[in-house]
């Protein structure tokens, strides 16, 4: 999102919670919004938050979409004035620490920033494995979503039988950092992909700065692009209903003895999300789930790995 005139739409429903927050954002990603955020504020009536240049706002096209919806969304929409959204995003992203494996900064972060964040983290240790530099650009996977941190540890779990010397697909990349972990990490090639421009560019312009663009390339579109090749590994941090409508694809797209690794959604959906990867692909085996809380609601997040045969 840049400095021009924008239009910040506001969506209400009732009961509100996060889970069909999540899935009206995956609706409202068929139009040209730049991002979206969850507003809880206190004394305010919770929404969702979502983000449009004023001359791609089209109150029609998004009536449309929301009337198709099993819940009723209404909305405002209100003109903001001219920001810098890359300086504010930037203020906000504090250094993550997982373990002593994994470090991801911005380009701005000093030295301080990062001995604090360490010991926020309970990490003792004055040097992480593999670092990760980049310039967040407003796109989702900075690695502060529970979802991304599980999926990263996941990886880590999994580094000889997965990662190292393997062909990896992010689907959904973001930023970009699965993609650079998995090539620090000894990938021989990563891709990634997603259906936001703009997530597509910052995963680009993360994996030069990152100095492994040789290895991680990125796209723009969606899982149809799998059919460019066969890969190891599939890394899909997205929300349930797009997984279990793209889990034909990705199956289709693994290599024999593949690894899947599917985040993005709570822990009462994995039996819905095994279920069908089972009947999809009979003898997929289930390797690791991890689970994690959110802050906010007391919600558990879920990660699962799967194995092909």
């Amino acid at each position: 999102m840049n400095s021009n005139e924008t239009i910040e739409v506001s969506l209400y429903f009732s009961p509100f919670d996060e889970e069909y927050a999540y899935i009206v954002e995956a609706e409202l990603s068929e139009l040209p919004y730049d991002s979206f955020m969850i507003d809880e504020s206190e004394g305010l009536t919770p929404c969702i938050k979502a983000y449009i240049g004023k001359e791609d706002y089209d109150p029609r096209a998004l009536k449309l979409l929301l009337s198709g919806l099993e819940r009723e969304v209404t909305f405002t929409a209100n003109m903001i004035p001219p920001q810098n959204w890359n300086l504010k995003w930037e203020q906000q992203f504090t250094p993550i620490v997982i373990g002593r494996d994994v470090l991801i900064k911005s380009v701005n972060h000093t030295e301080d920033d990062i001995a604090l964040a360490r010991i926020e983290a309970g990490v003792k240790a004055k040097r992480s494995r593999y670092n990760i530099r980049i310039n967040p650009n407003m796109a989702f996977g900075t690695g502060h979503h529970e979802t991304t941190r599980m999926v990263m540890k996941s990886m880590l779990a999994r580094a000889d039988e997965s990662i190292k010397g393997k062909v990896i697909l992010d689907m959904g990349c973001g930023t970009g950092i699965l993609g650079i972990l998995a090539v620090k990490m000894g990938a021989s090639k990563a891709y990634g992909i997603d259906i936001d421009a703009v997530a597509a560019q910052s995963a680009f312009d993360n994996a030069h700065l990152n100095r492994v663009s040789r290895h991680f390339e990125t796209y723009y579109g969606d899982a149809s692009l799998l059919q460019m090749g066969k890969y190891d590994t599939i890394l899909a941090n997205i929300h349930r209903n797009i997984i279990l409508q793209d889990l034909p694809t990705y199956l289709r797209s693994l290599k024999k003895k593949g690894t899947l690794i599917l985040s993005g959604f709570f822990d009462t959906d994995c039996a819905d999300i095994i279920a069908e990867a089972e009947k999809l692909s009979p003898g997929i085996t289930v390797e690791r789930t991890l689970y994690e809380k959110t802050v906010a609601d007391g919600s558990t997040w879920a990660c699962l790995t799967l194995v092909t045969k």
